[in-house]
């Protein structure tokens, strides 16, 4: 066959609900060199500051809905995500991820390659 499908729901979430939910779906898609993953963050949640020097892999995050600010450290910069923007973000720079609006913010972040 050629193609997989995966619902946001056939893993687990690797967060607490209470921050809202994170879901990888590399292995229900049995993607090789792609790493996608869907994001939901409750008001004034975050995810984890990183960067991706050891892995080499550059990512993606897309806003679904809600806004987001993607603080960059390294730069001592925030970039403000809006639905239907996204930001690529090169291996080595450091991010976190930070809902500070009123609602939950759902994001779909990809990452290659793996």
């Amino acid at each position: 066959m050629g193609y997989d499908i995966a619902a946001k729901t056939d893993p687990e979430s690797v967060i607490d609900d209470e921050w809202g939910g994170m879901w990888f779906l590399k292995a229900p898609l049995e993607t090789d060199e792609l790493g996608i993953s869907v994001l939901e963050l409750e008001p004034d949640g975050k995810g984890m500051e990183h960067d991706e020097t050891e892995s080499g892999q550059e990512e993606v995050y897309y806003v679904i809905t809600g806004t987001v600010d993607i603080e960059l450290p390294d730069a001592d910069e925030t970039v403000t995500l809006e639905p239907d923007e996204a930001i690529r973000l090169d291996p080595g720079e450091t991010r976190q991820i930070h809902n500070r609006g009123d609602e939950r913010a759902k994001l779909v972040l990809v990452g290659a390659p793996l």
